[in-house]
């Protein structure tokens, strides 16, 4: 069953493959292209839930965040 999604796999010079949601944004990384596209599911799926849940985001609280 095809989610409609488009995803690019890139080969990174050290051998690592890269896997990006052009539509989420969201993007993994692993040791084969299938790792890449398992670790990218997983982070699809964490990044939608964090984005459903009702917890507010904390603030920031790191010096580089100062005005």
């Amino acid at each position: 069953m095809s989610t409609g999604r488009e995803i690019r796999l890139v080969e990174e010079d050290d051998g690592w493959w890269s896997a990006i949601d052009e539509e989420t944004g969201v993007a993994s990384q692993g040791p084969s292209r299938e790792a890449a596209l398992e670790n990218l599911d997983d982070a699809i799926a964490l990044t939608e839930e964090a984005r459903n849940d009702d917890t507010p985001a904390p603030e920031p609280d790191a010096p580089w965040f100062e005005d």
